[in-house]
């Protein structure tokens, strides 16, 4: 090999495919991948539609990084499927909120009336805590960040809770007389946060994160990835596109 191919190919940018669902995490990542060039890294995003996949992958080696969940939610897959994940970052926060088309406030919400919260441990149980939050139920003491519709104990509105896949949540929204959605679902379908019957605080346990093999977790690439991440270019991004429902952590 001659000594400019050798350093052409010592030179070549470190490939990094990293999952994340459509919406803000995408497009926050569209910001960092011109930052992250500088940076030595080939960032290339990957799609999924849901919020089981991505892990899968990861842990499959099909995708070398994501950015799309919780740390509540990464402790819960990895738990119930053994996962070696590990968070390197903080990244945003989706201050969760509760939408409807059929009324202009919770209050006019009827006795009997259905919600339609995320049918997986984490997201649910956030559905869940916000509305204790609110004063609308009250939860079994002790259930932690994963209550589910059992836990409830008080429910003086006789609320009918259903429990539908965390993508299904706007289009619920026709059936229902409200929803509990993730903001990067929310936002894709038309819905502005600011508009939420009810939203969470946006300090919390729930601000998202950069996740990674346990294996992979001191690579300079990671490093890189992380730093590429966190800057003011993507600050200023994400507080010029998404107007304050997209919050950095940094």
């Amino acid at each position: 090999m001659l000594p400019a191919q050798m350093s052409a190919q010592a030179q070549a940018p470190k490939r990094v495919r990293i999952g994340a669902t459509p919406g803000p995490h995408a497009q926050i990542l569209e910001a960092v991948k011109p930052v992250a060039a500088k940076n030595g890294l080939d960032l290339q995003i990957i799609e999924f539609s849901d919020y089981v996949v991505p892990n899968e992958a990861l842990s499959a080696g099909e995708i070398e990084a994501n950015s799309f969940q919780n740390q509540p939610f990464l402790d819960n897959q990895k738990a119930d499927r053994g996962y070696k994940l590990v968070s390197v970052a903080q990244t945003v926060n989706f201050p969760l909120g509760i939408y409807s088309k059929r009324h202009k406030s919770f209050d006019a919400v009827p006795n009997g009336g259905t919600i339609a919260i995320q049918n997986d441990p984490t997201n649910g149980g956030r559905s869940l805590l916000l509305l204790q939050d609110k004063g609308v139920i009250k939860l079994r003491p002790g259930t932690g960040f994963k209550p589910t519709p059992a836990d409830i104990v008080e429910n003086p509105r006789k609320l009918r809770f259903i429990e539908v896949d965390a993508a299904q949540t706007p289009r619920a929204l026709d059936d229902v007389d409200a929803a509990a959605i993730n903001t990067n679902y929310a936002t894709p379908a038309g819905l502005k946060p600011s508009d939420a019957l009810l939203r969470e605080d946006p300090k919390g346990p729930y601000v998202n994160i950069l996740a990674v093999r346990e294996a992979d977790r001191d690579q300079p690439w990671v490093k890189a990835l992380v730093e590429s991440y966190r800057t003011p270019e993507t600050k200023a991004f994400i507080e010029k596109t998404f107007g304050g429902t997209v919050l950095p952590s940094w």
